[in-house]
């Protein structure tokens, strides 16, 4: 079975990876992944070595597994702030961009020990890659609600803006990721998107 291939839900192939990736998650935050060592992941986890392999095929797999479920999460993060906010009738795209904006800082602070560890770079070969693929997606799902423009003038957003705010948003993860505590986060994440909406003009 590969990374991309859940198990069925309530099944012990199930629980014993969730098991291996909670494990993984303590270990690689402690270790960084080049010292990270697959005997201390399953056994934090109670598992066996073959259950690993199994699951992930290895130790770099289980590192980008870790990170594919982060960004999921992230995303879903996103996703929901967008509907809430279209829910409550609002329809200037940038201001539904700010509101899934501030849900994926939030989850930066929130899954800080993750988004340090892909900050900290050194992850396993190929890794780069995957993370540039991820990036590219959001920018182009952020080209999508930002495709109507500013509410005032239904001009679209150019290419150029669409990147840049993507890159803010990016950028800022990592540092909301790194502040000292929870109000030094929020200060910083209101900030930014404070001067993304003057930005955009909204």
């Amino acid at each position: 079975m590969t990374s991309g291939q859940l198990p069925r839900l309530g099944s012990r192939a199930f629980t014993t990876r969730e098991g291996l990736l909670s494990s993984a998650r303590e270990v690689f935050t402690a270790s960084g992944f080049a010292e990270a060592s697959i005997a201390d992941v399953v056994a934090g986890a109670g598992a066996s070595v073959g259950s690993l392999y199994h699951h992930f095929g290895g130790k770099s797999e289980l590192y980008l597994a870790l990170f594919e479920e982060y960004q999921r999460r992230q995303e879903a993060r996103a996703l929901a702030a967008v509907r809430t906010a279209r829910a409550a009738d609002e329809v200037d795209p940038i201001a539904l961009f700010v509101a899934g904006s501030r849900a994926y800082l939030e989850g930066s602070w929130v899954e800080r020990d993750l988004a340090r560890l892909f900050l900290a770079g050194g992850g396993p070969p190929g890794f780069e890659l995957v993370a540039r693929r991820r990036y590219r997606e959001w920018t182009a799902r952020n080209a999508a609600l930002l495709r109507h423009g500013p509410a005032d003038t239904g001009e679209p957003w150019g290419d150029a803006l669409v990147l840049v705010l993507t890159t803010v948003i990016s950028e800022a993860a990592h540092e909301v990721a790194v502040c000292e505590n929870q109000a030094a986060a929020t200060r910083l994440a209101n900030d930014i998107l404070v001067l993304i909406a003057r930005m955009a003009g909204s």
